[in-house]
């Protein structure tokens, strides 16, 4: 085998280097950012009701399109990175309370085979003594529930008692009995394993921080496939007026 091998030639064409250049981007088109998600629920998703709803929430300048993958994941292409950033920003997003997992979609990554189980969450730090307030006490508490990202020093010094507790802001569909995202404790199956009424739960409604945000359907920011760029004005604004252009052009 090994004199085989040693008589193995490569010819002028196999030699040449293979050389995969990045995503070009054609002059005159837009870039497109991606991101791929996928709702954490084993319930059908309404397709044309999500498109329209998470397109409102986001209300991107210059429109989304929201493709259906399949296997339960959406793809989300937006046409200017500050839109997309600003979703990242906003999460965690839900729809009917089903969170959705958001990955950023990197050139020559499959959407379909990006691992998709983990999301951001704000926690409020309630009732720290004031002079314990710091920037590195704030990271060792981030990092003790996940990985820490940022913080938000706005509120820092308000309301302080000498305990603490933790609250996560716009906390989906969550299990009390078992502690996991995507259903609730009426639904869990290790709970459903004792064959018996579980007398106590681990954590309550305590956990949830109150929330509010606003829904509509029917969205003018959501791009169709096959739809053009979307018009500004010249200082690259979106008015009463274009928005009013958009929607009768949809």
């Amino acid at each position: 085998m090994e004199t085989g091998l040693a008589g193995l030639t490569l010819n002028e064409n196999e030699e040449a280097v293979l050389q995969i250049q990045d995503e070009f981007i054609p002059n005159g088109e837009e870039e497109v950012f991606r991101l791929v998600g996928c709702f954490l629920t084993a319930s059908i998703i309404h397709f044309p009701a999500m498109k329209s709803t998470m397109a409102n929430l986001w209300h991107p300048v210059r429109g989304v399109q929201i493709p259906n993958l399949g296997n339960r994941r959406y793809l989300f292409q937006f046409y200017h990175v500050m839109d997309m950033e600003r979703v990242l920003k906003g999460a965690p997003w839900t729809f009917n309370n089903h969170l959705l997992m958001l990955h950023v979609v990197q050139w020559g990554e499959d959407p379909l085979q990006v691992p998709l189980f983990l999301t951001p969450f704000w926690v409020q730090i309630h009732d720290v003594p004031i002079g314990l307030f710091s920037e590195s006490l704030v990271v060792q508490l981030g990092n003790f529930v996940g990985s820490f990202f940022e913080y938000d020093a706005s509120n820092l010094g308000k309301e302080n008692k000498n305990y603490m507790r933790f609250k996560y802001e716009r906390l989906s569909l969550f299990c009390f009995y078992c502690g996991r995202l995507g259903h609730s404790d009426s639904y869990c199956e290790g709970k459903m394993a004792l064959g018996v009424e579980v007398a106590e739960l681990g954590w309550d409604l305590s956990l949830r921080a109150q929330s509010r945000r606003a829904l509509s359907m029917n969205s003018v920011w959501l791009r169709e496939e096959g739809e053009g760029r979307m018009k500004g004005n010249k200082d690259g604004n979106y008015t009463e007026e274009n928005v009013a252009w958009i929607a009768r052009h949809k």
